[in-house]
Parts: structure tokens; sequence; C-alpha cells
């Protein structure tokens, strides 16, 4: 697919084109203005309102600033709309609920998306007192392909946090000691900053058969790493993600379990049957707006479908399949308890036992959020699932 181009007018009245970068599937700006340091906050913002994208010529860091006082702006005009945005959701239905806070996250990424840096062919951001930010983009990207490429400030600042989070690694106090216990997420790769279902894994009791574990969509790699830790034999955890598939790969060797965990790319299964099955499926049935949501939305449930359909396929005799998943699709009246416990009987499943946790994560003790009864009863839950007979 060719990617899109986005064109402008420099200064000297010349047209100018480059390459459009969305990871986040934003389309490009169809009018475009060279903006610089003279460019108002108030001005900025009115220009994002229309959809006009500001390709920014001035200071690199006074364009961080206005981006900051954009998000101000678009924050106050918010709360401003508060009142009629709370009298609507009261009315609302959870899953209407859901989808207006989607609508309303995603009229934001849209509005700051329109302050734009191009980048150098190599990735350089020829501005004033820019940062070298070669080494995170092409993390994210990979290797330049040649030409000037275009793309938001604001996406480019979540490539470089991405960056850092990927060097300092996250602490997952269930893997054991601190010089072994980080798990270092890629951009665009689910980081485990949620720990209450890796706590739930590393608590219930593993069957009497630990020769072998299937880790289904693995993503960074931390309940394969963790089983392995935890005694079990040979893992093989599956992907299809390419930057899943990296970031799972290279924990793994950071972790030193090369010898225990192979990381294989397959859609759901690999070939064959084993005594353990995990999968942790993305927890909210909604469509993904790019790949980057991939890991938070399971369009149609799909994957948790599929895992469920195939589970007693791939069961050794007297095996166990443990489903890790959050009933907030559940409190949002996305998905009902009847319909997974339907899909479990008809795959030819039994439940052996479930246990429950509640998450403690910032957002579930927030009252402003837009979502915050359902995400202050949440409940995450391990099943223990057994073929039938």
């Amino acid at each position: 697919m060719t990617a899109p181009t986005l064109s402008w007018t420099a200064a000297d009245g010349s047209a100018q084109s480059a390459r459009w970068h969305s990871e986040s599937g934003l389309a490009p700006p169809r009018r475009v203005e060279v903006a610089d340091d003279t460019l108002s906050a108030d001005s900025a913002y009115r220009l994002a309102c229309a959809g006009t994208g500001m390709l920014w010529r001035g200071d690199f860091q006074n364009a961080r600033h206005l981006l900051q006082a954009m998000a101000r702006r678009v924050d106050r005009k918010s709360t401003k709309a508060s009142a009629r945005a709370a009298a609507k959701a009261a009315a609302a239905s959870p899953a209407e609920r859901f989808h207006l806070h989607r609508q309303a996250q995603s009229q934001r990424a849209r509005t700051l998306g329109t302050l734009l840096i191009a980048l150098e062919p190599d990735y350089a951001i020829a501005l004033r007192r820019a940062p070298d930010w070669r080494a995170a983009i092409t993390e994210a990207w990979g290797a330049p392909t040649g030409g000037r490429c275009v793309a938001s400030l604001r996406e480019l600042l979540g490539i470089v946090g991405a960056h850092e989070w990927r060097k300092k690694g996250v602490k997952v106090a269930a893997l054991g000691e601190a010089s072994g216990n980080r798990i270092h997420p890629h951009y665009g790769v689910f980081s485990p900053v949620r720990g209450e279902y890796i706590d739930l894994v590393a608590r219930q009791a593993l069957p009497v058969d630990t020769s072998l574990a299937f880790d289904i969509g693995t993503g960074t790699g931390v309940l394969a790493a963790l089983l392995a830790r935890r005694g079990v034999q040979r893992v093989v955890a599956t992907e299809n993600a390419p930057r899943a598939l990296a970031c799972a790969r290279e924990n793994i060797e950071r972790l030193g379990l090369e010898a225990m965990v192979e990381v294989r790319d397959a859609d759901l299964f690999p070939p064959g049957r084993a005594p353990l099955v995990v999968c942790n499926p993305p927890w909210l049935p909604a469509r993904p707006s790019s790949a980057l949501e991939h890991a938070i939305y399971d369009d149609g449930s799909r994957m948790l479908r599929g895992f469920l359909a195939a589970l007693k396929d791939h069961l050794a005799p007297g095996g166990e399949g443990w489903l890790l998943l959050s009933d907030l699709a559940e409190r949002l009246e996305l998905r009902t308890r009847t319909a997974l416990e339907g899909w479990i009987a008809d795959a030819g499943l039994q439940v052996l036992g479930r246990s429950d946790v509640r998450p403690q994560h910032a957002k579930a003790q927030d009252a402003n959020d837009p979502l915050h009864g359902a995400r202050a009863a949440e409940v995450t839950s391990l099943w223990r699932l057994a073929a039938v007979g």
C-alpha cells in the first residue's frame, strides 16, 4: 500500500510534499500551514479545531510548549461542556458511555495531532534546539526507507516515551529477584503495568504435569517467562504481531530463558497438545482504530472465541486452560456473562474454578473518569477450564 503524502506551500512559495506517517491511523490533514514561534496558542487551537495541520518551522522546544498549551485549551473546553456531557452520559447505557468516551478520546487525539514535525531521511529533526530522536523512531518504525516524512509531534512524543520504558523496563515482582524481574515493552506492545493478572498466574497451583505449557498471544512474553520461572520445563509462546514477536524474543533472551521458552509466529495455537494452556486476550470487544490498539480491543471477541473454540483440541488429557479476563466488558454491557459461559460450554469445556482480584490501578480510583463506575467495580479473573468428560 502506498503511503499517503502531505503537501504544503513553503514560505518562499514553493510546493513541498513528504510522506505522511501515523501509527495511530490518523489521516493527513487536507490543509497545512507552515507555523513558527510567532503562532499564538489561541490561533493554533483555532486552526486545530478546523482540522488544519501546522507544520512547525520554529524552535523545537517552543513547539512542545505550544502543544501543551493546546492540550490545556482542549481540556478546558471539555470541562465547560462537562455539564452537558454528564447529562448525556447519565441518560446513556454503559455501552453508549463507553463509545462516547472513545469518541471524545479520538477527537482529542485528532485535534492535538495537527501540530506536525518534518523528519529528514534519517529521521533527524532539522529544527533549532531539536533533540536527537533517531534511535527511538527507528525502534518504533524500523530503519529509514529514504525520503522525508512528516508526523504529529504528539505521536513522536509517544514514541520517545515508549523508548524510555523499553530502556528502563517494567518491574514484575512475580518474576523473582530484582536482577532479573524486568520486562522491557516495545512500542506498540501492551506493557504489563497492570500486574493483577500476572499475580493470578503466579498464585495459581500448576498442574501435576509441568512438562509443557502454551502461552497464547504472549505479547511481551511476561507470562511465558513466569511459567518458566515457576518450573514449567518448556513453554511455547505464540504471537502473530511482528512487534510483539520481537519484543517477546528479546525479553526471553534478556531473562536467560531461551532454553525453556520458544516464541513462535502463529495465530493462536501451535501444533500439538499441552497439559497447560494460558491465554490473556484483549479484554474489550471493540474495533481497534489502529494496529496500536489490537492489544486492548478484540473486535467481536475474535481472539477470545477462537481460543475457547480450539482449546479442547490442544489440551493434553487432564490438562487445564487458564483464561485471564477482566469483567469490564460485562460492566460496560459490551459482552454478557451468559455469552461467555455459552462459548465455554459450546466449546466442550467446563469451569474447574475461578480466582478473582480487584484491580488497583489509578483509573479505578479516579472518580472523574467517565467510566469510573465500571472501573471501580471491575474484577479480573483466572478461569480454570478443562475438557468435558
